[in-house]
């Protein structure tokens, strides 16, 4: 038994950080202080609280040190593990009160959070299956095949009203139940999207990290349900630590039994293997990413037939992604009522989001559905830095629409966010302040959407473009009136007639933003400005003449000669030569150089 158990973060945004080579100090140090038989080190999943990486937490007494560098091992050691003296200096701040060390689970990052999908991450290690099993894991499968009937776990799924992460937010267990006929005399395959590929989305990715178990376990579940015997995870090969960590936890699955033949005992088969996906964003689209399985260009095929009628190998399939699997042990085991208890009344559960943008606190929340951006934003995400006002919040990434500060107090869930232009998808949530401009944002996610179109359809191959061009060309202050017109028309068209998911929903950064920021586009196409001061080609700057003390600095940064001036004399912007790049004022010391 050891007294001390050093948690540190091995998810992707603290391995970024140097959290390996805390690893290798620490067990260095540990050593050196003869502590090898009394503190043991744990490399965990990801902990949340991405911004304060890398993150160790030391237990029984639970303290949280945040951005800990190598040079703090030391003292950590020495101090904290061997003199029992906490090292409150390298503690994460808001758990120090004038009464002591308070829990993490009392910070206003953790305490709104009811973590179900994320309840391991962090907590431990992901490459041990022997301590999933101690936190109940692989319980659920057993309890299914040893005391339930498929159709029995069907009904609890569809009884819990837990509808797909992914983003289109379907009920899962009518999901299942469509795939579910002829069990036993047909092949029927269960999938995993863990193709997670909206911009500044991290949620699926950090499951894997931290608790791949949980997926194989749903996943077997689901087999048992609809009468299936293999499983696919498709999973971005640029996930490296998630691809691992799947390798490894399927390896042990086979080997205590829990995979493959004769699970617990009963007469039921089941496998999983890795597929890996390049990238294309499109591959999200769950007949696009069957196709990729099957090994051809991934490519979505028109519906009907669905899927769970004729899916991967053209045999009934059912598809779900990482944080809906997460889920359904937890529902397994304390029951369909528990989990409906939690969120809305066609929205249960919880959700879980990756905050990004200008946000403080940036990383992974777990919030009951129908909670509040307002109470997301403000009080779990700290707030936008630097006492900025929001301005709106972009979710669903590409897929979404971006949310306005005259909807901050909405509840979120599916069918609240629909009803105001924005979607779900599958948790990103970026945050945006009074600096960002609008026409910007929907030009940024539509260039995404042009560059991942797999081309198969016309709406969405030409489209899509046709619309980048138009948002490109009104950046460039070149815009008229009559493109404002067209850009709707094209949104509508495009909505309407393509092929998947992709192209449906591609126009909605655009049909969102200019539903509650068309003064934004009007000032860009009549005035000629940008609100934001972000569209370089509508910019100016120029230089006060009170404020200008001549003493060269923005000249000699300018990259293009664009400012003239002798020492000790106002300086002058030639508009001419100007560039725009902003050096000039980030260099001056006196507040003179200004941008309109």
């Amino acid at each position: 038994m050891y007294r001390s158990h050093v948690l540190v973060c091995g998810g992707t945004g603290c391995t970024s950080s140097g959290s390996e080579k805390i690893i290798a100090k620490l067990k260095e140090e540990i050593k050196n202080n003869g502590l090898e038989e009394e503190v043991a080190v744990v490399k965990t999943g990801c902990h949340g609280l991405c911004a304060l990486g890398p993150i160790m937490i030391v237990y029984p007494e639970a303290s949280f040190y945040s951005m800990v560098k190598e040079e703090d091992i030391p003292e950590i050691v020495s101090e904290h593990l061997l003199k029992g003296r906490i090292v409150s200096r390298l503690l994460y701040q808001e758990t120090v009160t004038p009464d002591g060390i308070k829990s993490l689970n009392e910070t206003d990052f953790y305490k709104k959070q009811h973590r179900i999908a994320l309840r391991n991450c962090g907590v431990i290690n992901p490459e041990n299956i022997d301590e999933y099993i101690g936190t109940h894991g692989y319980e659920a499968l057993g309890k299914v095949l040893t005391e339930m009937q498929p159709d029995d776990v069907i009904e609890t799924i569809l009884a819990s009203g837990l509808r797909g992460r992914g983003g289109a937010g379907f009920p899962t267990g009518m999901k299942w139940k469509f795939a579910s006929g002829n069990r036993g005399n047909v092949q029927k395959y269960v999938c995993c999207n863990a193709d997670e590929g909206d911009p500044g989305a991290f949620m699926d990715r950090s499951v894997l990290e931290g608790d791949p178990h949980v997926v194989l376990e749903a996943m077997t579940i689901a087999g048992y349900a609809i009468g299936a015997n293999q499983g696919y995870i498709y999973v971005r090969a640029e996930y490296p630590i998630a691809v691992e960590r799947l390798k490894i936890a399927i390896a042990q699955a086979r080997e205590y039994g829990l995979l493959g033949k004769g699970i617990f005992g009963t007469d039921f088969d089941f496998d999983i293997d890795l597929r890996l996906g390049a990238g294309a964003f499109v591959c999200g689209e769950e007949t696009a990413l069957m196709t990729s399985i099957e090994g051809n260009r991934g490519e979505p095929r028109p519906r009907p037939p669905f899927p769970a009628v004729k899916g991967l190998f053209e045999s009934p399939t059912i598809l779900n992604n990482v944080e809906t699997y997460a889920n359904i042990p937890q529902i397994i085991l304390n029951g369909a009522d528990w989990f409906s208890s939690m969120g809305t009344e066609k929205s249960k559960g919880t959700k879980v989001f990756a905050l990004g943008g200008k946000i403080n606190n940036t990383g992974l929340v777990e919030i009951p559905m129908g909670t509040t951006l307002r109470t997301i934003i403000e009080e779990i995400g700290g707030g936008i830095p630097n006492g900025k006002k929001f301005k709106a919040a972009q979710t669903g990434g590409p897929s979404g629409g971006c949310i306005p500060a005259e909807h901050f107090d909405i509840p979120i869930d599916y069918d609240n966010l629909i009803s105001i232009g924005s979607m779900m998808g599958s948790g990103g949530l970026i945050v945006m302040d009074e600096d960002n401009c609008m026409v910007d944002i929907a030009k940024f996610f539509l260039e995404f959407t042009v560059d991942e179109s797999c081309g198969k359809c016309t709406p969405c191959r030409i489209g899509t473009k046709r619309m980048y061009e138009i948002l490109d060309k009104i950046t460039q202050g070149k815009g008229t009136m009559e493109d404002l017109d067209k850009l709707e028309e094209l949104c509508y068209y495009i909505k309407e007639n393509a092929l998947c998911g992709l192209g449906q929903t591609a126009p909605n950064p655009v049909l969102s933003t200019l539903r509650y920021f068309r003064d934004e586009y009007i000032a860009h196409v009549v005035d000629k400005k940008c609100p934001a001061g972000v569209c370089k080609a509508l910019l100016s700057y120029t230089i006060d003449a009170d404020k200008c003390r001549g003493c060269t600095l923005c000249a000699r940064n300018c990259p293009n000669n664009a400012i003239i001036g002798k020492v000790k004399e106002v300086h002058v912007i030639d508009q001419t030569k100007c560039i725009k790049c902003g050096a000039c004022m980030e260099k001056c010391r006196f507040g003179a150089i200004t941008k309109k």
